[in-house]
């Protein structure tokens, strides 16, 4: 598919007039842009969603600006799709059925800091977020690898964890998110706040069941992170460190084994990582660096670098957390657009002989990078491979091999539906609150399998509705 599903009967015109003083725009390069994110990591999905845009943008400067223009989509019955800083990369970003693209970056305020939480617009980067934190005292549990440009209610609609999830687990393990305010898409919107385990009602919703403008996310105090790189002769070995690392409890926030055929896309550490050596990318408590380097002796490697961040940015290096998660797709794809990659899930318990024999099983099709983690207290170890792009059918033998021969679990990146992708399954409390949140089904339309279209209210009290009452008398 590479067109729109249906265009809806929209008179955009009058829609603009009543938006009154919140901005809009239908720029067609402003449309193009406000209408795509990372899909293109996907060749997949860069072809399914090829030329899809909204009608218009609009962009509120604040939560009244929201629910005015809430308000006035819903009575015109657009579709709409919500974004962020765009780095999501299954398609969250782009409107399937076209519509208006709002674009919630201008809600950006940091509203509050106190003991062990930061309460936060969703609109606001999560760097910016993380700075602020830091000024007092303490810093975010967990923050994906595009922290730079990526927004906090954007990480909680489409994100499961990330950089600091070896140490606090996944975004929807209790206590990391636990309060977000939601403004629903009706002619009349209400605003809903959710505490707890309902959070999870909007959780990796993609968008798709309320419009999140404010949150409250888990902060721990601040540490000055050592980054570090450890190499080997052997990615097994670089593997076994990290597996020992976790087992002699060593607080890392972050803890990255990157095979040495990734070394040219790190072109900026030179020789701090070579291509004869693989690598395991850490960020590591200052008083933990003599054990980091202890334990790498011990498993056959030494320590190429330990560096605070202000020291790498004196060096113009990358920061560890650039170094694993997605970032390693990000910087295959910019020296070689022939790359692709998938998202792993081992099963339990690790084996990292499983991992050799992927590697001698598939050659020079896949390089493999890991990363250490938890879900609900226990450690979890996934993959985000690059693959050679060999087209469509190619790619889901592989993932079949993957599910069956070797039992991982693949959260599939190359669709655009939530349970597709990695929900593997309807999620029917995010459905019910859809059905109260976003009751005419206008939002991110196509995005989740749980939703029918029987299932949208309907009424009489659409514009939409009136021109097409008037044309068939």
């Amino acid at each position: 598919m590479n067109r729109a599903i249906e265009r809806r009967d929209i008179d955009w015109a009058a829609l603009r007039a009543e938006l009154g003083g919140v901005e809009s725009s239908d720029a067609p390069a402003l449309l193009r842009a406000r209408s795509k994110d990372y899909h293109w990591y996907s060749p997949i999905l860069a072809e399914r969603l090829q030329g899809l845009t909204a009608e218009l943008v609009v962009i509120p400067r604040d939560q009244d600006e929201v629910r005015r223009a809430a308000a006035v989509i819903a009575r015109h019955r657009a579709p709409l799709t919500v974004r962020g800083g765009g780095t999501g990369n299954y398609g969250q970003c782009v409107p399937l059925e076209g519509g208006v693209v709002m674009d919630l970056t201008r809600l950006d305020r940091v509203v509050e800091i106190t003991p062990g939480q930061i309460r936060v617009e969703a609109g606001a980067r999560i760097a910016h977020i993380d700075d602020a934190a830091r000024e007092a005292g303490q810093e975010l549990v967990m923050y994906p690898s595009t922290r730079r440009v990526a927004t906090i209610g954007g990480f909680l609609a489409g994100g499961s964890g990330g950089v600091g999830s070896l140490r606090h687990g996944m975004l929807r393990d209790p206590g990391n998110v636990t309060w977000a305010r939601i403004v629903t898409v009706e002619p009349e919107p209400q605003v809903i706040e959710l505490r707890g385990e309902d959070v999870q009602k909007v959780h990796h919703a993609y968008g798709t069941n309320g419009i999140v403008v404010e949150l409250v996310v888990a902060l721990t105090a601040a540490t000055d992170w050592v980054h570090c790189a450890a190499l080997f002769d052997g990615y097994a070995k670089a593997l076994r460190f990290a597996m020992a690392s976790q087992g002699e409890g060593l607080d890392c926030y972050l803890l990255t084994p990157v095979e040495r055929r990734f070394a040219p896309y790190y072109r900026r550490f030179g020789d701090l990582f070579p291509p004869d050596r693989d690598a395991v990318f850490a960020m590591v408590a200052p008083h933990e660096v003599p054990r980091f380097r202890t334990l790498a002796v011990k498993h056959a490697g030494r320590t190429s670098f330990a560096m605070n961040a202000h020291t790498l940015a004196d060096q113009r290096l990358p920061p560890a957390w650039e170094c694993g998660w997605n970032h390693t797709t990000l910087q295959a794809l910019q020296v070689d657009r022939g790359w692709t990659y998938l998202q792993v899930a081992y099963p339990h318990p690790f084996d990292p002989d499983l991992v050799q024999r992927q590697m001698e099983r598939y050659g020079d099709e896949v390089y493999w990078h890991h990363e250490m983690a938890r879900m609900g207290g226990e450690v979890q170890i996934f993959a985000l491979p690059l693959v050679r792009y060999r087209g469509h059918e190619a790619m889901y033998r592989l993932i079949a091999e993957l599910e069956e021969r070797d039992g991982c679990t693949i959260y599939d990146p190359h669709v655009v539906t939530i349970e597709d992708g990695g929900m593997k399954e309807i999620n029917v409390a995010q459905i019910e609150f859809k059905r109260r949140a976003d009751p005419y089904g206008l939002m991110n339309p196509g995005k989740t399998r749980g939703w029918t279209a029987d299932m949208a209210k309907t009424d009489d009290q659409s514009p939409t509705t009136h021109r097409r009452k008037e044309a068939r008398r």
